[in-house]
């Protein structure tokens, strides 16, 4: 999906607040000025994660260091394994388990530190606290049970640190349901922003439940030109495509893939875009979602 003015003022938005500090006004504003060419060349034709990758690295070859979100993500990471066996009890005592993974999993993805401008833990708590209470659109649901049922394979797109936990938890609930069902966890390649590695997979004890692997790339999202080989196949050979958050949204929709997107409406623009209010989740199949926003 190409890059949305809103998103575009926005990246720029967050860069001059990124460097404000800084002493050197001349060099801020030549840094400036390169953000803005990227957008210039690139913002008609290309996604909000694919710019978002590239003034990362001009930001870390332009200034000679990168911002480190390891202690963020660790923290999550153990706040979320903390909780895990009190959600796992809750989704295991519903009905409906895999009904009640979709509520946890889209009310983690509010650890989410680009679209979030302020994470804090008692926001999360309060979203964590009423998951069970939101309601899941019966038809969404009966459609994506119906093609787990019809499918050989399933690419799990996972998206921030802590979130990846519930990811977990999802997982193990989907390969109990669906025992036939061969999943993939695929995470970011390298480190950006908060979004979940390699290292978090392990961390978190993901890489004990199933098959999990890097795509390759640094965008905080799933850029399908720039995938390694072996995650652009398992991506587009898969029966059945979870994409959680709204990097994998930007970078995925309209790109012919057919995914189910998972995540919360946190910023304005995702706000306007489903009619939603801040914080409400969307679960949708890419076919039943209206291409009439901008």
């Amino acid at each position: 999906m190409r890059a949305n003015a809103t998103c575009m003022a926005c990246m720029v938005e967050k860069q001059e607040k990124l460097i404000r500090p800084f002493g050197d006004e001349d060099r801020k504003s030549e840094y400036m000025h390169k953000v803005l060419e990227i957008l210039c060349e690139h913002g008609r034709s290309e996604s909000s994660p694919w710019l978002a990758e590239q003034i990362e690295r001009l930001y870390e070859s332009f200034w000679e260091e990168s911002v480190d979100y390891t202690s963020a993500k660790q923290k999550y990471n153990r706040l979320l394994l903390g909780r895990e066996g009190e959600i796992r009890r809750r989704i295991r005592e519903s009905k409906e388990p895999v009904k009640e993974c979709v509520k946890y999993v889209c009310a983690a993805n509010y650890i989410d530190f680009s679209a979030v401008e302020n994470v804090n833990q008692q926001t999360f708590e309060a979203l964590l606290t009423k998951a069970g209470s939101e309601k899941v659109p019966e038809k969404e649901y009966r459609e994506f049970t119906q093609d787990l049922e019809h499918a050989e394979t399933l690419a799990y797109l996972v998206d921030n640190c802590g979130e990846i936990v519930l990811d977990k938890v999802f997982i193990k609930v989907l390969k109990e349901k669906y025992p036939h069902l061969r999943i993939t966890a695929i995470v970011r390649g390298r480190d950006v922003l908060n979004d979940a590695t390699m290292d978090d997979a392990r961390e978190t004890g993901l890489t004990e439940v199933v098959p999990c692997i890097g795509n390759g790339s640094g965008a905080p999202g799933t850029v399908l030109n720039r995938l390694s080989v072996e995650a652009g196949r398992i991506i587009t050979e898969a029966d059945v495509v979870i994409a959680k958050g709204q990097g994998n949204f930007e970078s995925l929709f309209g790109e012919g893939l057919n995914p189910y997107y998972l995540f919360l409406c946190k910023c304005e623009l995702f706000v306007r875009r489903f009619g939603l209010k801040q914080y409400q989740s969307v679960f949708s199949k890419e076919e039943r979602i209206k291409n009439d926003f901008s």
